[in-house]
């Protein structure tokens, strides 16, 4: 008796292809986000960074195990070519975007609603916080070279007030660029119809709140740096 054979549809393949285009596209430019943000001032040896905007709606886009992906391989890449800090610095990368991109991920993903959307990326925020906060404690004395009690010092006045002011910036701008990004994604056909059961209209009130939320981050991050 013959064995029967599975062969993938045309279609299917088609799609997986689209697919992989297209968290190629957003690792890409994340890495290039991630660049680019270098140019902004930084808080003692701690660095803002845009990158998880992408990474956001890519995870928003394909799913929570698409942004932890993409996660690692921008992190490594960061690594591998511009990053001092070697494999402690990687950790710290993934760690720091894999706890705001999946989580925020994994919430949208279950309610994909503007409602959801805030609601997961505000959980993504306080994630990040908690989770770094940890990280930081254990590793920066290793790291840095910093008695612990030096680091356990830090973390209510300089990794607590970072990274809230990170995660509120990737958070507003993540709800100000995920539907345009999308749409001319869908729009080159790389991206698959969406599956959101809210109302398409344009929303006044919700594109101000999220510009209020990336004004007041901004301006914390700003005053954090010393800028201002």
């Amino acid at each position: 008796m013959s064995t029967p054979t599975i062969t993938q549809s045309p279609s299917s393949s088609k799609m997986d292809t689209k697919t992989m285009v297209s968290l190629a596209t957003l690792t890409a430019v994340a890495y290039i986000v991630m660049l680019v943000s270098k140019l902004m001032p930084s808080v003692m040896f701690l660095d803002f960074d845009f990158k998880d905007v992408v990474i956001c709606i890519g995870g928003f886009t394909f799913g929570p195990l698409a942004a932890a992906m993409i996660s690692i391989v921008v992190a490594f890449i960061e690594m591998i070519t511009i990053s001092h800090t070697g494999g402690w610095g990687f950790l710290m990368n993934v760690l720091a975007t894999v706890s705001f991109c999946c989580t925020a991920s994994f919430v949208y993903k279950k309610k994909r609603t503007k409602t959801g959307a805030v609601l997961g990326l505000s959980m993504g925020v306080v994630c990040l916080v908690i989770v770094m906060l940890l990280w930081n404690y254990l590793v920066t004395p290793i790291y840095m070279g910093y008695p612990r009690e030096t680091v356990a010092a830090m973390l209510p006045t300089l990794f607590l007030p970072f990274n809230l002011a990170k995660g509120g910036m990737n958070m507003a701008a993540t709800l100000l660029l995920y539907k345009p990004v999308v749409t001319a994604l869908r729009k080159s056909g790389l991206v698959p119809p969406s599956q959101s059961t809210e109302s398409k209209r344009f929303n006044l009130g919700f594109l101000l709140f999220s510009l209020a939320l990336l004004a007041t981050f901004v301006t914390f991050a700003l005053v954090l740096a010393g800028v201002i």
